[in-house]
């Protein structure tokens, strides 16, 4: 794990990407989290009604265990994990080494476009970081 330096500069950006990027295209909320499970930035229409810090403890232990997994098949490591609900969906991707970006959406956006945008937003953050430090 590396030392990341948030500024609020940088967080002011990195909330800025996923605003323009994710929520503007219907994703209602969005948190980067670090490897240990902290909450870095969460964005987005409905996050205030989620238990962030432990969906973000969840998420980091969910993204070790699948590591492990990847390891038992020959595989370095999986970066993007999917789960559909019923009403909800939440995909996962590895931004980098130390932090993930979580998205949760509905059905009335696809999984395609939350991908291509999440990819967008990632090359953004990581420039972001990479400035940063």
């Amino acid at each position: 794990m590396h030392d990341i330096v948030l500024t609020i500069s940088s967080l002011e950006k990195i909330r800025s990407a996923i605003e323009q990027k994710l929520t503007s295209a219907g994703v209602h909320t969005v948190m980067l989290v670090d490897a240990a499970g902290n909450v870095l930035s969460s964005v987005g229409t409905e996050h205030s009604a989620i238990d962030t810090i432990s969906l973000a403890a969840l998420t980091a232990a969910n993204f070790a265990a699948t590591s492990q997994i990847a390891k038992l098949i020959g595989e370095d490591d999986f970066t993007i994990l999917f789960h559909k609900g019923k009403k909800d969906s939440i995909h996962f991707t590895r931004v980098n080494q130390d932090t993930i970006l979580l998205t949760i959406f509905g059905e009335d956006i696809s999984l395609g476009l939350v991908r291509l945008r999440s990819a967008e937003v990632i090359t953004d953050i990581n420039k972001i970081l990479s400035e940063s430090n």
